[in-house]
């Protein structure tokens, strides 16, 4: 997905030089507008849940940080003598990562990215989202395979959200699949597609593409995380 206006990459440049005018809002398609803290991306280790804390201790040889945002996973694994390419498709976000010091950064969407094989790909906060779509997930699950070095992992995180459907779910669609839309300074960007996936789907949709996965870890509110490898 590109932006003409990337109001999530403007609030993150703003943000960093202290220029932040809250709120970031996130219009979504199942009617709730939400408030999404610009802070929440700029978080230091000691900031992160359990889930993700565990996540980069299963991070081995060299990693892509796939949708790195202002570079916090990055930049935690850079500390630990990690080394991690951040792959961003924000022009903004890499701007903001370069200033903190995130090393080697790619300015691309992922399906855009070849020629380069990693030990780890981490999608961290719901990652696997910038799939979109079932169909979408599939299709990225099978091109993941020409990114892994033999012996390589996949760890991805996402989230059961059945629960934000008060009465029935929705009909003809995949429930986790959801557009969102950022907006700040009033001003909203463009609709993109987004996808959540149960444990029971990405299993499917994780052996359909010939990975073995496991659910490492399980959070609250049905969030999990994942470790997958090739059989």
């Amino acid at each position: 997905m590109t932006f003409t206006w990337d109001a999530y990459g403007e609030a993150l440049l703003d943000y960093l030089n202290e220029r932040y005018v809250p709120p970031l809002l996130l219009n979504t398609s199942y009617g709730v507008q939400e408030d999404m803290p610009a802070e929440v991306f700029f978080r230091t280790e000691d900031d992160f849940s359990d889930l993700e804390n565990f996540a980069l201790t299963l991070v081995q040889g060299r990693v892509l940080d796939v949708g790195a945002g202002a570079g916090a996973f990055s930049l935690a694994l850079q500390e630990r003598g990690v080394e991690v390419t951040a792959l961003e498709i924000s022009e903004q976000a890499c701007e903001v990562m370069k200033s903190r010091g995130v090393m080697d950064i790619r300015n691309l969407p992922l399906d855009q990215f070849s020629g380069e094989t990693f030990d780890t790909l981490l999608f961290m906060m719901n990652g696997l989202g910038l799939f979109g779509t079932l169909d979408g997930l599939q299709q990225g699950l099978n091109n993941l395979k020409s990114l892994l070095k033999p012996g390589g992992i996949v760890i991805a995180d996402s989230s059961d959200i059945r629960y934000l459907y008060e009465s029935a779910l929705p009909e003809n669609v995949y429930f986790g699949e959801i557009n969102y839309q950022y907006i700040y300074h009033r001003r909203p960007g463009e609709w993109f597609k987004w996808i959540y996936v149960d444990q029971k789907t990405l299993r499917y949709a994780a052996s359909k593409a010939g990975f073995h996965c496991q659910v490492v870890y399980e959070g609250e509110n049905d969030h999990y995380l994942v470790m997958m490898k090739l059989k």
